[in-house]
């Protein structure tokens, strides 16, 4: 086997997910703060009303989701009639959104009994009509691996909007500055699409078959992630209420901030990657598979699993007493969604072969696993019965995706556990020391100052015995190829990159 269609796989995901994880990064430190902020500005209800506001919205917005863009990352050499053709139907499809948004604006607020839910709405449908005027070229940023374009294209508006969102929370203190920060965030995102690609829209349908079947697929699984990924709003805003339904978005917001930041920039770079490898061999696709998933692993499953341990004094510290019920649900959901890290590098490989039937089928499993949970500890068990749920469904699903991935790549389980034992190994040590000291999975203190001292000591704790253990893993095994060698290549490569800008940058000078 060649070493360099791994490394190049490796190298070019790795280097897309760089510039994806900066502005995830950089976005969710924003948002944090903006977070923060907030909560002092605005009760939980108006968290709550837009929150619920938006899983309506993006449930008709979803419905109509038809995938063009993905064809065009999958395409070797896409025509112009292709873009035209998704530029149109983009268009309509946005159109139809906003209509059925504002239609349905006075139904959902008297079927939620809440009144302030129409305004919303109806703001909610204009933001969707103007989303269809997005340039779809943006498409080549992904197709052509140039993500440092899409850090300008998301990272701009998403500033943009906080800034609104801020300050017009200051003035107004009322959920309004929520829905201007998201109208300023969507037209910022159609502008910098036209800014920065120079495909200009015609309307035309020509082309619109080398889209039908696969769109056709992708809508379906738009459907069910909708089901899956809303059915928690939905769920605890009819049940529980608006304010319930704020804490839980806040605790949800914490308990995936580690993993996501991480995971779906990966998995993001992974799947035009790992299309781009189809025409290698079957050895060069296991061994880039195993070896992303070991890497993500090293990165993810210490940051997840440490979130789950600190989430009493993060909750208490960063929020404050009115949103202490969030803790439980980010220690339930920190562990689960850490797992996600297998299931979503999975996603994307299914995802690059165009096996969207499977994933469609194991998507609607986990939908439909989700809504029975929730229906069922909800009710009885409120905020906590609702984390338990959503936490058991999640697991399901990722190992489910990795069984397929595994079953498509005929690669032994055994040899998927074998890649990732050593980031497994130190991140259980981790635990252990946390909890055994009194550090880890403790309920919220009451005073902030405690809360502040006890994380002060646990962080450097938790990040000081993971690496002790997997540097100790690592020498023990005789420092082989995984992960950790994968890790230190990398950091020498972008560390190489950024000297050589600087030195041309002093014989400019």
């Amino acid at each position: 086997m060649s070493d360099g269609v791994p490394e190049s796989i490796l190298a070019r995901t790795a280097r897309g997910a760089s510039w994806v994880i900066a502005w995830r990064m950089m976005t969710r430190l924003l948002g944090l703060a903006s977070t923060l902020v907030l909560v002092r500005l605005l009760p939980p209800g108006d968290f709550g009303l837009v929150a619920l506001a938006t899983a309506f919205a993006l449930a008709l917005d979803v419905c109509l989701a038809i995938g063009v863009e993905d064809q065009i990352v999958r395409a070797q050499d896409p025509h112009p009639a292709l873009y035209d053709t998704a530029f149109t139907l983009n268009l309509l499809r946005s159109f139809v959104v906003g209509g059925l948004i504002a239609i349905a604006a006075g139904p959902a607020a008297g079927f939620f009994g809440e009144p302030r839910l129409e305004p919303v709405l109806l703001a909610l449908a204009v933001s969707a009509a103007l989303s269809g005027a997005t340039n779809v070229g943006v498409a080549d940023f992904r197709r052509r691996l140039m993500f440092n374009k899409e850090f300008q294209l998301q990272f701009v508006p998403r500033l943009a909007g906080i800034v609104v969102t801020v300050v017009g929370a200051w003035v107004l203190r009322s959920h309004w500055a929520l829905v201007l920060g998201i109208l300023t965030n969507r037209l910022g995102i159609v502008a910098m699409s036209h800014l920065l690609h120079p495909y200009r829209p015609r309307l035309s349908l020509s082309a619109w078959r080398d889209l039908a079947g696969v769109s056709c697929w992708a809508w379906a699984i738009s459907i069910v992630t909708l089901v899956r990924d809303r059915a928690d709003s939905m769920v605890i805003g009819r049940i529980l209420g608006p304010t319930p339904l704020g804490i839980y978005a806040v605790g949800v917001e914490v308990a995936v901030l580690p993993t996501t930041e991480m995971v779906d920039p990966i998995c993001r770079a992974c799947m035009p990657s790992f299309a781009a490898s189809l025409r290698g061999g079957s050895a060069e696709l296991k061994s880039s598979y195993l070896r992303i998933v070991a890497l993500t692993a090293l990165l993810t499953l210490p940051a997840g699993v440490g979130v789950s341990l600190v989430a009493g004094p993060v909750v208490a510290l960063a929020f404050g007493p009115a949103w202490l019920e969030a803790a439980p649900l980010v220690t339930i959901l920190g562990i689960a969604c850490t797992l996600t890290l297998f299931g979503n590098v999975s996603a994307a490989l299914l995802s690059a072969k165009t096996m969207l039937r499977g994933i469609f089928g194991v998507t609607a499993a986990s939908a439909a696993l989700r809504v029975v949970l929730l229906l069922v500890l909800t009710p009885a068990y409120g905020l906590l019965g609702a984390g338990i749920a959503v936490g058991a469904a999640v697991v399901a699903e990722h190992v489910v995706l990795v069984a397929c991935a595994l079953r498509l790549l005929q690669l032994p389980l055994r040899q998927f556990l074998a890649c990732i034992q050593r980031p497994a190994l130190a991140t259980a040590v981790m635990a252990v020391l946390l909890w055994a000291s009194g550090l880890g999975w403790t309920a919220p203190p009451e005073a902030a100052a405690t809360a502040a001292r006890m994380l002060l000591v646990s962080i450097p704790l938790g990040v000081v015995s993971f690496t002790a253990m997997l540097a100790t893993a690592w020498f023990a095994a005789g420092c082989p190829a995984g992960a950790e060698a994968d890790m230190i290549g990398l950091l020498r490569r972008m560390g190489g990159r950024v000297l050589r800008q600087r030195l041309g940058a002093v014989r400019q000078g």
